[in-house]
């Protein structure tokens, strides 16, 4: 399957000319094949000094059957065990990158293609793709979500020039990676809810095409869930075409707003690890669990809107002593509070805000009912509960009140913060 990103580099109905950096997407058995023809005799043969990052896992499924590309490359191997996307990794792969480095290769999935990513973006060195599972939507994403000093930071960072997802490798990934990816595309029923009401409220950009490519590679992923559970190639690929659509939503937008919102601030909270200890998950296993917990709030305040039960406050309470005792015992205080100025509820106006609450409601009652999503959650083996990933339900309401503040972003689950619902 080859991806013709011409489709969507075009002028655009929402009045802007969307912009796709990565030349080639092909997605396919054997497309490893491909690579190396195309760094011998294709466009990539004037890159003369590659560096393949990889890690110890990667490494081990990968190194056969791209031999000879193992063999053309400079080869970094990072140690998979507490692998993270963080101001370390980083020191490991500039200290032991060579000087003339012209081509960055990923081989792996969202920590290393982060890492790749970032520093491709900051030694302005094109980087190739190699996504070894379809366990996320970023492959080909222009910001990366990095940890700088244990707060949890998207930067901008370097988009791939090419993609090679070769089904051979990543249709034979472990069961728990494929849930993770499609667990990261379920995340987008509650940013793409969480978007067109920031526009509402707000007058926020917002695109209809982009929603539209966000909503096909749900539809993509959904109509195959129990094949993709069962490793049949052929799913597995429409699966990583979904996380490739994604992902090309996000560089036409150029950040992550089509893709991540309240769902990927649960996930980024418990990452930064202030409320919880370390924990033993993916990064799509931690937003299918967000996206539950988000879905039920969001239904808990649209009945209460429709029941009359739900009021905009005057003046909301002030979060300062909780940041203070939540965040500055990590000293993470400060970061927080700048990623937070200027607050995104001061583009929020009580009056519109009251005037909007039931065409709010009737964006959230158009997201899947909960027994729909945990039905197709089923399927594909995604993580549903807080206690699969080592946490307990006394974690939600702190996290439901917390994760907005992770991102300035203008998420619905923030703008709650202006609400009181009675009779709770």
């Amino acid at each position: 399957m080859r991806v013709d990103t011409d489709d969507f580099a075009r002028p655009c109905g929402c009045g802007k000319n969307h912009h796709i950096e990565v030349k080639e997407i092909l997605i396919e058995e054997g497309v490893v094949e491909k690579l190396e023809e195309a760094m011998s005799d294709g466009f990539l043969k004037e890159y003369i000094s590659p560096l393949l990052i990889c890690d110890t896992n990667t490494c081990k499924v990968t190194e056969e059957i791209m031999e000879d590309i193992y063999d053309r490359c400079q080869v970094l191997v990072l140690d998979a065990e507490g692998l993270h996307a963080d101001q370390h990794a980083i020191e490991v792969v500039e200290n032991n990158m060579e000087e003339d480095i012209d081509l960055i290769l990923a081989v792996g999935t969202g920590t290393i293609h982060d890492i790749s990513r970032y520093v491709a973006f900051q030694y302005k060195i094109p980087f190739i793709s190699v996504p070894t599972a379809a366990s996320v939507d970023g492959f080909v994403s222009t910001v990366a979500a990095m940890t700088w000093n244990g707060l949890k930071k998207t930067v901008p960072a370097a988009p791939p020039i090419a993609v090679y997802a070769d089904s051979n490798i990543f249709a034979a990934a472990p069961r728990r990676l494929n849930a993770s990816g499609v667990s990261d595309l379920f995340g987008k029923y509650i940013c793409l809810a969480d978007w067109k009401i920031a526009h509402m409220l707000t007058d926020e950009y917002i695109c209809d095409e982009i929603i539209e490519l966000e909503e096909k590679a749900l539809r993509t992923v959904r109509s195959c869930l129990d094949d993709i559970a069962q490793g049949d190639r052929e799913s597995c690929e429409k699966l990583m075409y979904a996380l490739i659509l994604s992902g090309l939503a996000m560089q036409m937008v150029g950040n992550s707003r089509p893709a991540s919102c309240a769902e990927h601030h649960l996930s980024h909270l418990w990452e930064m690890e202030v409320i919880n200890g370390p924990l033993d998950a993916l990064h799509g296993e931690k937003v299918s669990i967000g996206t539950l917990i988000v879905l039920r709030e969001y239904n808990r305040i649209a009945r209460a809107i429709r029941e009359g039960r739900c009021r905009v406050l005057s003046e909301r309470e002030d979060d300062t002593e909780l940041l203070e005792k939540t965040f500055g015992k990590k000293h993470l205080l400060e970061g927080i509070i700048e990623e937070n100025t200027p607050d995104p509820l001061e583009a929020v106006s009580p009056a519109r805000l009251e005037s909007c609450l039931s065409e709010i409601a009737d964006i959230i009652e158009e997201l899947p009912r909960e027994e729909e999503l945990v039905h197709a959650m089923d399927k594909a083996g995604c993580k549903q509960s807080v206690y699969e990933i080592g946490l307990t339900e006394e974690i939600i309401p702190q996290s439901l009140k917390l994760a907005p503040y992770v991102r300035r972003r203008l998420s619905f689950l923030r703008v709650s913060r202006m609400l009181e619902i009675e009779g709770e």
